[in-house]
């Protein structure tokens, strides 16, 4: 009995044991898990990113592009030098791969620079998170194509509509100022002209004012013999 009683002991002690090992292990993988695994905001954030997924796929296409010119194939295209000298073309491949890498890369730099890619994505993200918070739900055809055309195009209209009105009040402001600058300057051009206009006046009653006074002193009877 005493036997018996001591090897139930002995499996008992060694199945618990045995099960907390198992539950330590299980919190250990959990723990792991929770460290590894980064939260749904970082994944969301990393996989709606779409300049870094850009820059990742350009940066994977590269690198396979690079692994097929491997130097195995590069001196299987040049075996006679190789065979001459292997140290000098394993140095000229290292050179065509830095070059040939830095090619491309200016290459997927100026795309981005010319496309504008770099703008036009992050807005891509902005609009796709904008779409998410929006509660409203999304626009769905309604099979009624005029309805639908119409739906489209008058908030696009209204909104030209709008900005014709507020261009045509910028034109109006403007005419309106160069219609008082254009009077200003035909105001200053009378003004001009009568000035003109008295000082001739002044002269010719000078010029008159002048002939009668030498009529008066030299008169023509004086000089006759």
């Amino acid at each position: 009995m005493e036997e018996g009683k001591g090897v139930t002991d002995k499996q008992t002690v060694h199945d618990t044991c045995a099960s907390e090992n198992r539950t330590s292990e299980a919190a250990g993988s959990v723990s792991s898990s929770q460290v590894s695994n980064p939260g749904p905001s970082e994944e969301s954030a990393a996989r709606f990113n779409r300049l870094k997924l850009f820059d990742k796929v350009m940066q994977k296409s590269l690198d396979k592009f690079i692994d097929h010119a491997s130097f195995n194939r590069f001196s299987s295209v040049f075996r006679p030098l190789y065979k001459k000298n292997p140290q000098r073309m394993e140095n000229i491949h290292k050179q065509f791969i830095e070059e040939l890498q830095r090619a491309i890369q200016d290459d997927i730099s100026r795309l981005i620079e010319e496309g504008r890619l770099e703008v036009k994505l992050n807005e891509l993200d902005k609009l796709e998170r904008a779409a998410k918070n929006n509660p409203e739900p999304a626009w769905r055809p309604s099979g009624v194509p005029e309805q639908d055309f119409c739906s489209f195009l008058m908030p696009y209209y209204i909104k030209q509509e709008a900005y014709m009105r507020l261009e045509l009040k910028k034109i109006q402001v403007e005419n309106a100022a160069l219609a008082q600058k254009v009077q200003a300057g035909r105001e200053s051009i009378a003004q001009a002209e009568n000035r003109i206009s008295a000082a001739v006046d002044e002269w010719k009653a000078s010029v008159t004012e002048f002939d009668r006074l030498a009529s008066c002193l030299c008169p023509a009877d004086v000089f006759d013999v």
